[in-house]
């Protein structure tokens, strides 16, 4: 028996030992979303072992999100039409190899292409987990997984950075890019096990051409954002500007052309599709942004050893897990508009918390708070804006809703942390010259507008200026994470906007998600797909 081709059918359908294979599912996506955070807070350490600029910490901390971003919609289109269940092992095998070479990389473009090549990996697994979630279970059960899918993968992305602090409190830098192989092991044993094959995938075949485009549109933008910044890169972003735009004009009208779009138009216009796609886009990213900012403030402001700015974060992890449950529950008796809605409150407040309270020598309970705030947030959003996906498109195009799922989280990630990062650098550069003496030499002020851990650097080279410069260090700092804070204030009400104008009410939504079951149901007769045969176990 096929599964219902959207979250409207009347009743609910899933795997057999479906709590193992949904288990499975979220371990194989932990491998990616620890792989993602892991490196936030090994940045000071990062900057200081290779002379860093901010910007290139950027890319450090970016590359994983660029490279998964990139891939998850081709490589998710592969899946549907080659194998899934392939398709996500070899991701997990091919992120061994990247998080090896990035624990011992000689050098920062080392350790930033391994951290892409590990995001490229991810983009070949995670994208999968959704997708096989979405093709085996139905109605509120799919609800239900999607919502513990969710919150468990934002809470591991939260709990990465304590992780990684115990990790630098014993070990080198690259150690927290060991931290996933043990549980890469375990999730290829119990994929290849337990992970039903050939289930509900495509036949027809795989637009290479639109594959590619994405490619180019995500790279050149994410790329520019990060260069914005950089002193003479203008011709750079420049030219990465006209290629993204270009890509993404040359995508829209192969996607229109094509007889079988990697990217269906006519699905994305639809609108729980692509507002939620929107808001998702920027709740995951906020998530990632605050982080990303968050632990260098810790470290380089407040002081805290890396395991105490990973225990920090807790807070964030522990109200994501607690509040996904009854986010499930919320969508199904409300809706998603009132659930996104509500998430964005909190995400908001979480943003205004930093920015009015994040200052130097503050007392825990106002880091906590902020942490709070914005894991709250993402625990009642992130479910309605990955359901709505999956409940707007028939299941033939899984693939297509789960790779937008997993943009959400990697693009926005990407974005977000691009954007707050360029902010960062740009702030504490123009801050940091303000605070610089004009008797030093360009060499010595070079190195203090570079990043704080640069300042940091020169400090311990000049003991007798050290608490001059690291003061001003720290002041530039707040300087810089002041613009990013605004910026996520900005991206939180335009996206909140979005969704209370956009998004469907309750009753409408119900109703459009029943004529999109209709209509995709009549469409599949003619379609061509896999024959509606009982899965199997390899």
């Amino acid at each position: 028996m096929t599964a219902p081709e959207a979250s409207a059918a009347p009743s609910s359908t899933a795997p057999k030992r479906a709590g193992i294979v949904l288990a499975t599912l979220i371990i194989v996506a932990a491998v990616a979303n620890l792989n993602l955070a892991v490196a936030n807070v090994a940045l000071p350490d990062i900057g200081k072992a290779f002379d860093a600029s901010q910007t290139t910490l950027n890319l450090v901390a970016v590359a994983f999100s660029l490279g998964l971003a990139c891939s998850v919609l081709y490589l998710g289109a592969l899946g549907d039409r080659y194998g899934r269940k392939m398709m996500l092992i070899l991701g997990i095998v091919l992120s061994i190899p990247a998080s090896l070479v990035a624990a011992w990389a000689p050098n920062v473009d080392v350790l930033i292409g391994a951290r892409f090549v590990g995001g490229v990996a991810a983009g070949m697994a995670y994208p999968t987990t959704l997708a096989l979630i979405a093709a085996l279970w139905s109605g509120p059960g799919r609800t239900r997984s999607i919502a513990l899918w969710s919150a468990t993968g934002g809470g591991i992305a939260a709990l990465g950075p304590l992780v990684a602090g115990l990790c630098l409190e014993n070990w080198w830098w690259g150690s927290v890019f060991l931290i996933t192989l043990p549980l890469a092991v375990i999730a290829i044993v119990m994929a290849f096990t337990l992970i039903p094959a050939h289930v509900n995938e495509a036949t027809e075949p795989v637009d290479n051409l639109g594959g590619i485009l994405t490619i180019v549109l995500v790279g050149s933008l994410i790329l520019a954002i990060n260069f914005a910044p950089v002193p003479n890169a203008g011709t750079a972003v420049l030219v990465l500007s006209v290629v993204a735009l270009a890509a993404i004009i040359a995508f829209v009208v192969r996607e229109r052309r094509a007889s079988n779009p990697l990217y269906d138009l006519h699905v994305a216009a639809r609108p729980p599709f692509w507002v939620a796609a929107c808001a998702g886009i920027i709740i995951f990213g906020s998530l990632m942004g605050a982080m990303f900012i968050g632990q260098q403030f810790l470290q380089n402001v407040l002081g805290y050893s890396t395991v105490d700015a990973g225990l920090a974060i807790l807070p964030a992890a522990f109200c994501m897990v607690l509040v996904a449950p009854r986010s499930a529950k919320l969508v199904e008796k409300q809706g998603a508009r009132l659930t996104m809605l509500s998430g964005y409150v909190f995400v908001l407040l979480g943003f205004l918390t930093m920015l009015l309270l994040w200052k130097e020598n503050i007392p825990y309970w106002e880091v906590g708070l902020g942490y709070a705030f914005v894991g709250i947030g993402v625990g009642l959003s992130g479910t309605p804006a990955s359901h709505s996906l999956t409940g707007a498109v028939p299941v033939r195009r899984v693939g297509m809703a789960s790779g937008t799922a997993d943009l959400q989280r990697d693009l926005g990630g990407a974005i977000m942390q691009s954007i707050f990062g360029a902010l960062l650098a740009a702030g504490y550069a123009a801050a940091a010259g303000t605070e610089v003496p004009s008797n030093v030499n360009a060499s010595v002020q070079s190195q203090l507008t570079k990043s704080f851990a640069s300042a940091a650097d020169t400090a311990q080279q000049y003991p007798q200026y050290s608490k001059q410069i690291i003061a001003g260090a720290k002041t530039a700092f707040l300087q810089g994470d002041q613009w990013a804070y605004l910026a996520g204030i900005i991206a939180v009400l335009v996206g909140a906007a979005l969704v209370f104008f956009f998004f469907p009410k309750f009753a409408r939504e119900k109703e459009l998600l029943a004529d999109y079951h209709a209509q995709d149901t009549g469409a599949a007769v003619t379609m061509p797909t896999s024959p509606p045969a009982q899965p199997q176990s390899n």
